[in-house]
């Protein structure tokens, strides 16, 4: 008896021993997080909605991503600048003018950062703008509809990355050329003339504040510099704006030596609201610049590409009072203004601090000539006089700083992988919290405008390493969400996104959900292939062309039988969905096709255009799940040989060769 009591005691303490060592060894999450409070705190539960919605770019997807926070759940990927098989987004007859550009046809693009349409430098839930880093274009997204409305292709830019940044009524969007190229009559020069021959060009986008409708207000012509982000000035600082620029040394070749000499580069405070009174004036030069402008018709439900020939120039190194430079830690990577426009934050991704510049000061150092010398002719403002205070050892890699409207700025750190919080007027560091890993944008509801909504901030970062099942030598990308409704911040949630995201824009749910597009009415379609019923639906045969006017509703294609079609021609099935409910799309796609399927959405017409290569009969169906008879709503296509003497004619539930209708 003693023997077995002595035995459970040790079997007793030998499961006690391995325990606390499991334990000991047991990887501990984030001091900052308590895994039950975090999970309540993001619990969206079924039925229930999102507080805000999250539009964050695709990177080099070309295409933007719609989130929900706090749940993290991802709604939408919204068709930009790349083509998009699962809508037909650059297939399409009707989309394909969306990305025209002067090069022609470009199906993909490098989509970086996110701009919100604001009024008085609050949200209002009009528009998203993003811009097209490869093949420079700037593009504005509906947020009715969620669809791309319209692109505009951006001129003598070498890459455009600092865009699309708007001012505090969107009165204007900038696109600043990431890199500097030879610019005018002749451009064919060694790349060793950089100095003398390479310029930077920054592109006033004029909005128009009903339609959202762009147009090149005005370029400046600037030195050759690497110009990366910006951010308008707000409130007293409206009017102006700050651009970060890096590569003041001029350097053409190992820029990550080359470009990182000086100890200083600088921040760019432009004054548009100068460059206007010198427009008017007269004083502008007119510029020969071919350039694509694509617009889709919410009517037709159709867009169109019109090639410009000229734009406006400024050159800032002729004209005084435009432009000023502030020297600022070398590289820098961000350049933020904070709520009040006050003050103007510039991450030198190289320093071991953080500069904040004053508003009031830089103004107080024009008015006095405070200038340390010039650029290429461009006043230089001495530091400490434009400078409010330094941010004093904030962590390593300082990149993008957002704001809460408590006063307080979080600052991504990519080398130390965390989110630094501090205050912008005493610029006290207040806390850090690690992410994972290597932390790039950051965003905080609202945080770029004048009335930040400070509950969350999200982190995008770049290495993920372990915090997913691996999927291959090409893991997820990494996105987290911290509470910052305390002092201190907390992590409550991991969640992967789609692409690689740099900058996102979050906005409360109630200013889009309300006045989202349920439905296109289809007595107000104007496409001029629409079949509003199926009355109207045929085909007909214009030489080598074969148009086929189908309707398409719950669960059948009219006509879903077509006959006289050849081997060569040029085949356009123009389906119109005639559903009018809510959530009801249907797709088309027919066997063979190159393309892609194309998705039409209640009350709408999209064009599939289609060139059969072989005689035989071909089926087409729908693509997207409609109802239970689904499957069965498909038909049939008859190709025959060249110069085949087949009638054309069409039908839907006839038996037997009784034909609802013929045409020839």
């Amino acid at each position: 008896m003693k023997t077995s009591i002595i035995h459970r005691v040790l079997s007793v303490l030998v499961i006690l021993a391995t325990l606390i060592v499991w334990q000991g060894c047991k990887p501990k999450a984030p001091d900052s997080v308590s895994i039950g409070d975090a999970a309540s705190r993001v619990y969206v539960a079924p039925g229930k909605y999102d507080e805000f919605y999250n539009f964050v770019s695709g990177g080099f997807n070309g295409q933007m991503s719609v989130y929900g926070i706090p749940s993290g759940r991802l709604f939408k990927i919204l068709p930009v600048f790349s083509v998009f098989p699962e809508s037909g987004y650059g297939y399409s007859e009707e989309t394909k003018p969306m990305l025209n550009t002067s090069h022609g046809y470009v199906p993909w693009d490098d989509l970086h950062h996110i701009a919100l349409s604001t009024t008085k430098g609050e949200h209002d839930g009009r528009w998203a703008f993003g811009n097209a880093n490869n093949t420079p274009r700037v593009a504005r997204v509906g947020l009715k509809s969620f669809r791309t409305e319209e692109i505009l292709e951006i001129p003598n830019s070498g890459g455009n990355h600092s865009s699309p940044f708007i001012t505090e009524n969107t009165e204007y969007l900038v696109a600043g050329t990431r890199f500097s190229v030879p610019m005018g009559n002749n451009k064919d020069v060694p790349i060793s003339s950089y100095k003398e021959n390479f310029k930077g060009s920054i592109s006033f986008v004029k909005i128009d504040p009903q339609s959202g409708r762009m147009n090149i207000a005005f370029q400046l012509r600037t030195p050759g510099f690497n110009y990366d982000l910006s951010r308008a000035g707000k409130g007293p600082s409206h009017g102006w704006f700050f651009f970060s620029c890096y590569n003041t040394e001029q350097a053409y070749t190992l820029l990550e030596v080359n470009a990182s000499q000086n100890d200083k580069d600088f921040i760019m405070a432009v004054n548009w609201k100068k460059a206007e009174e010198y427009i008017a004036q007269g004083k502008g030069k007119i510029e020969k610049a071919k350039y694509a402008h694509n617009v889709y018709d919410e009517k037709t439900h159709m867009a169109t590409s019109t090639m410009e020939d000229e734009v406006t120039v400024l050159d800032v190194m002729e004209l005084p009072d435009i432009v000023y430079f502030i020297p600022c830690p070398k590289s820098p990577h961000g350049c933020d203004v904070d709520p009040s426009g006050e003050y103007i934050v510039g991450s030198g991704k190289l320093a071991a601090m953080m500069p904040v510049f004053s508003f009031t000061k830089i103004q107080t150092a024009i008015a006095n000539k405070d200038y340390e010398g010039d650029f290429g002719g461009i006043p230089v403002i001495k530091y400490e006089s434009a400078l409010h205070g330094e941010v004093k050892k904030p962590g390593l890699g300082p990149l993008h700083t957002e704001f809460d409207e408590k006063g307080n700025a979080y600052t991504s750190m990519f080398v130390s992988s965390e989110i630094v919080k501090w205050n912008v007027k005493t610029l006290e560091v207040l806390d850090r919290v690690p992410t994972y890993y290597s932390i790039g944008h950051l965003s905080v509801p609202g945080g770029p405008t004048s009335k930040p909504h400070g509950k969350y901030v999200i982190a995008y970062n770049k290495i993920t390493k372990d915090r997913y099942l691996p999927t291959g030598p090409e893991l997820t990308q990494s996105a987290q969400l911290y509470d910052i409704s305390g002092d201190k911040m907390r992590l409550l949630l991991d969640f992967p996104t789609v692409g690689e995201p740099h900058y996102a824009e979050a906005l409360p749910a109630s200013l889009i959900s309300a006045n989202s597009t349920k439905l296109y009415k289809i007595e107000e379609n104007e496409n001029p292939y629409a079949a509003k019923g199926e009355g109207q639906a045929r085909v007909e045969r214009k030489g080598n062309e074969v148009h086929v006017y189908m309707t398409a509703i719950r669960s059948h294609l009219t006509p879903d039988n077509i006959e006289g079609v050849r081997v060569g021609d040029d085949v356009y099935f123009h389906v119109t969905n005639l559903e009018q409910d809510w959530d009801v799309p249907h797709g088309f796609a027919i066997r063979g096709a190159i393309n892609a399927e194309i998705l039409i959405m209640p009350g709408e017409t999209q064009t599939l255009k289609w060139k059969p290569l072989v005689a035989g009969v071909i089926p087409f169906y729908c693509t997207d799940f409609c109802s239970a008879l689904h499957q069965e709503m498909s038909g049939y296509i008859r190709i025959s040989p060249p110069g085949s003497s087949v009638p054309l004619k069409f039908s839907t539930g006839v038996i037997e060769g009784q034909a609802s209708g013929a045409g020839q």
